[in-house]
């Protein structure tokens, strides 16, 4: 087997090195706030709104302190009875289910398909039937877009429609993905982003939006993201304290206008990795596109033989490739949440989320990378396959 030479290190991610590349940029717009201000909110945010609003394809935007008050809000916002049950998946970050407990709700898990790594149809309509038989129904679906890959909107939209519940969308992995043309985010009744610096579109610290249809959820929205206040210091209903800082708005501002661009990439990178990698048998790749779903691959995520996985990642590391796991466990496995009586899972159990968390890697992926680079991850990942057999 012929030896690859060792590459410079290549980062899973590497938010700085786009710092890096817009530092002018950045430095004027976060100059820009503390020359002007205000500090708190302000026209910066407001544009920063409008901005995402326009670029998503939708009447209005909201911006909130990070992704996972976004999803919280919005749950808020539906006004569902305290303890309702929320339906998510369990292969998900686990910011997905700690805003349904934050909101005063309990977690039904359900489980995904192991290619697009999407809900499954097959288990929400096993969680909401069975659900509605025991007389504690479903009272909202969020539907997670996990690592820029859509979930199957159709199938989603049809059995909220049925049972009568909102569908709220978390795409946090997936500014810009598209689902038969149309942006994600403005499919549910509204949408949760995080902008976590390592996003497609990242901030330099904690940030999140939240997109919605209506003038009307656009202002309740506003009020509960700041102690419910209508004009200062008055409190019109219970709130919180999630507010976009102006700062990290601005800085939004200036990566904004680069997001499409960013995502073709990603796209190109991840048509490299299919490429070099659609012959290796152990390898199995992600869901790509088709004539509905457009990913924008905020993760490349591949599943290897469980036996080999970890020693195939070790391989990479020594080889200067980094990688990440994504994720190690499901929601319905960790401590917090693993056994608990308010904790419903898919009556049929989550055989594909537990089959999948031993096989999953995910590969360097991000504008950071050329695409020479990603030609020399996928020979190095079947270096390391062959080496660890």
């Amino acid at each position: 087997m012929r030896a690859t030479p060792m590459p410079d290190f290549i980062p899973q991610c590497n938010p700085a090195a786009l710092v890096e590349e817009l530092r002018s940029e950045i430095d004027a717009a976060i100059a820009r706030v503390l020359q002007g201000g205000p500090y708190i909110l302000g026209p910066e945010v407001e544009a920063f709104e409008a901005e995402w609003a326009k670029w998503s394809g939708v009447a209005h935007a909201v911006g909130c302190a990070n992704g996972t008050d976004a999803l919280e809000l919005i749950l808020r916002s539906l006004d569902r009875p305290v303890g309702s049950r929320v339906l998510a998946p369990s292969h998900t970050a686990v910011a997905t289910i700690a805003a349904i407990v934050r909101s005063g709700h309990r977690p039904m898990l359900a489980d995904v398909d192991p290619y697009t790594y999407g809900l499954d149809p097959a288990s929400v309509a096993r969680c909401l039937e069975a659900a509605k038989a025991e007389g504690d129904p479903v009272r909202a679906l969020i539907a997670v877009h996990l690592y820029g890959h859509p979930v199957d909107l159709d199938a989603l939209q049809e059995l909220c429609n049925s049972y009568g519940i909102p569908l709220v969308e978390d795409g946090s992995q997936a500014h810009g993905t598209r689902w038969r043309g149309q942006r994600v985010g403005s499919f549910g009744v509204a949408a949760g982003f995080s902008l976590y610096p390592t996003k497609n579109l990242g901030a330099l610290g904690d940030a999140g939006v939240i997109t919605c249809l209506s003038s009307e959820h656009a202002a309740r929205l506003k009020r509960l993201r700041q102690y419910g206040w209508e004009q200062p210091a008055i409190s019109e209903e219970p709130g919180v304290n999630s507010r976009l800082d102006p700062l990290q708005a601005a800085i939004l501002r200036v990566k904004l206008p680069l997001l499409e661009a960013h995502n073709r990439h990603r796209q190109a990178i991840a048509a490299v990795y299919r490429e070099q990698l659609m012959g290796q048998a152990t390898v199995k790749l992600p869901a790509g596109a088709d004539e509905r779903a457009e990913p924008v691959y905020h993760q490349f995520v591949v599943q290897l033989p469980e036996p080999q996985r970890d020693a195939v990642r070790a391989r990479l590391a020594e080889l200067g490739v980094g990688t990440l796991l994504h994720y190690p466990q499901a929601a319905h496995q960790m401590p917090a949440y693993r056994g608990q009586a308010w904790v419903e899972l898919d009556p049929a159990g989550l055989p594909a989320t537990e089959a999948l968390l031993p096989r999953i890697l995910s590969l360097p992926m991000g504008p950071h990378m050329s695409l020479d680079q990603a030609a020399q991850v996928a020979e190095m990942l079947v270096q390391a396959i062959e080496g660890t057999r």
